[in-house]
């Protein structure tokens, strides 16, 4: 729909909205990976906690929930179930005390393996290519961009 679509017509049908499929897939991708993430004791929020810092062990908190598009309200209590599990360390930046570095505990990367076979059924449960999955990314996250631009 345009800005200068009709007020006065009928609002458009659930099935021709692009935020409803983006809605739904969400949906779908976690009833997919609740049972695989359960296995190794993580939830899909502290999950990708992980991969962040996996990917960059020693990020700050403001960091990842840049990373993750997640506010400290959000993060907090997620990083403190991950520390209480034994996954990662917080610790105040000796250079600047008013920022906490994350790191990834011996625990939490002996579980990257685990965490990269649920990855994999992901990927062959949804059984498109590596080059499609790319695209489709990088359109989402144009849409993604495009919107936090405009707010």
């Amino acid at each position: 729909m345009t800005a200068t679509a009709d007020p006065v017509a009928a609002p458009p049908r659930i099935d021709d909205l692009l935020c409803f499929s983006i809605y739904s897939a969400g949906l779908a991708f976690n009833q997919l990976y609740r049972p695989l993430l359960e296995e190794i004791g993580l939830t899909y929020p502290q999950f990708l906690v992980m991969v962040a810092l996996w990917d960059r062990d020693g990020r700050t908190v403001k960091e990842v929930g840049e990373a993750l598009y997640l506010d400290s309200s959000t993060l907090t209590p997620l990083l403190k179930r991950l520390e209480a599990a034994g996954l990662i360390s917080r610790s105040r930046n000796p250079n600047d005390e008013r920022q906490v570095l994350l790191r990834v505990t011996d625990q939490g990367t002996a579980l990257r393996p685990k965490a990269a076979a649920v990855a994999c059924a992901i990927v062959d449960t949804v059984g498109i290519s590596a080059e499609a999955a790319g695209a489709l990314r990088a359109g989402l996250d144009g849409i993604r961009d495009k919107i936090h631009g405009h707010t």
